[in-house]
């Protein structure tokens, strides 16, 4: 059987089971790398006689490559979180989520690249869809390197939209979990409210197979027989904003579902979401503030312009504004759980259309943010492409807690 025939979670299992061994699968990674990593640069730092030095440890993982944010605090490698401030820092533990990938067999081949402290100053990566196109931000590095088969797994975090928008740009799954559900210490923070540990994996079932093997919790795909799930597909001006492709792309999906025997129903989401998703911003950038204050009191001259620019800003942010931002989101919650008393999903696009031309933006995260702010689970969902080949992604959005229903429903909606 040759492993570049399967994905993450057969991958493994094949592995596990002998019909793939170790040494072919590391061989069909570091070709890839050989092959397109000068053009793509998804890694800042990659060493991967290193990595292979020790045995891993035996676990569901068997032994598969897996990238590290570089915001994430990883033993012996650098981390340097995008910026000049901490280049060739090199941290002497492991962050809680890498010490649980490295239990699970996971193999940590380096660290990848993702803009300034999480922030929106793009990096040097490119989409390997498209090397003219961003791969998004600001867990650039780890999409890139799940899109372009350099690893079957990779971990980046989100703070407004930084694993979903990517995920999307590149073609890949990304799973934003509920707030909390991974741990965030080790990671450098942006925002103590919104930073969320994120997961990439080429489709929604190997994602969901990566976070179920490091965390031991229920999460990976079986759908049951006759199972479908009620999708309420997403009503907002930002969703309406979208592209005539990507708009184009949530139709399709929802046709398909409802053909398949999902009930398919528009839900409406009325003001206190529209005020919630704005808010988020104000919440970012506070936090951020305080955050990053010792790097923009002690090196502002090694910050961007862009991020030295927005923290300024931010400095100006009145504590009462705050408040009334956390507080928008609390109602959105709130109004959430009684939109999830007729749906178990919610159907949306993960970003206003196709990756962005260049790499002087990131691209934006207005479909994300909302979720973000309330804390709830969100599956990219991958499979789907405009007219020129670029990836479209479509978004699941579960009630705070329902991971594995986000995933289940990902999956569904992945194979229809």
């Amino acid at each position: 059987m040759a492993p570049d025939q399967l994905t993450g979670y057969r991958l493994a299992q094949a592995i596990a089971e002998g019909a793939v061994a170790q040494r072919d699968a590391r061989a069909q990674f570091t070709g890839a790398i050989a092959a397109r990593e000068s053009a793509v640069g998804a890694f800042v730092h990659l060493d991967i006689d290193a990595a292979y030095q020790a045995a891993p440890t035996p676990g569901p993982l068997a032994g598969l490559p897996v990238g590290i944010k570089d915001i994430i605090e990883t033993a012996g490698m650098p981390t340097q979180c995008g910026s000049a401030i901490y280049a060739g820092r090199v941290t002497m533990g492991d962050a809680p989520i890498v010490s649980m990938i490295r239990r699970a067999g996971g193999v940590i081949l380096g660290k990848t690249t993702t803009t300034e402290f999480a922030h929106a100053t793009p990096t040097a990566t490119r989409n390997p869809h498209d090397l003219g196109h961003t791969p998004g931000g600001s867990s650039a590095g780890s999409a890139a390197a799940v899109a372009a088969s350099f690893v079957p797994f990779a971990v980046g975090t989100q703070t407004g939209g930084s694993v979903i928008r990517p995920a999307a740009f590149c073609g890949v799954a990304g799973f934003k979990p509920s707030f909390d559900l991974l741990p965030t210490a080790g990671v450098k923070a942006l925002s103590w409210s919104l930073d969320t540990v994120g997961l990439f994996a080429p489709t929604a079932r190997d994602v969901a197979f990566f976070a179920q093997a490091i965390t031991g919790r229920e999460l990976a795909v079986a759908l049951p027989d006759g199972w479908h799930p009620r999708i309420g597909v997403v009503d907002m001006q930002a969703v309406r904003d979208a592209s005539p492709a990507m708009c184009g792309a949530l139709a399709q999906a929802s046709e398909a579902a409802a053909r398949r025997g999902a009930v398919v129903v528009p839900v409406a989401l009325g003001e206190a979401f529209e005020v919630a998703q704005a808010a988020q911003v104000t919440v970012q950038e506070y936090e951020g503030a305080r955050c990053l204050a010792w790097e923009y009191e002690t090196h502002p001259d090694l910050l961007s312009p862009q991020l030295y620019a927005a923290m300024t800003a931010a400095q100006d942010i009145p504590t009462p504004l705050y408040l009334a931002a956390l507080d928008a989101g609390r109602r959105a919650r709130v109004e959430l759980a009684r939109v999830f008393e007729t749906v178990d999903v919610l159907l949306l696009p993960s970003a206003p259309g196709a990756a962005p031309d260049g790499l002087g933006s990131t691209g934006s995260a207005i479909l994300n943010r909302l979720w973000s702010l309330i804390g709830v689970p969100s599956v990219n969902v991958p499979g789907r492409f405009d007219a020129k080949g670029l990836p479209l992604g479509l978004q699941i959005i579960a009630p705070f807690g329902a991971d594995a229903l986000a995933l289940r429903a990902a999956a569904y909606l992945e194979e229809c």
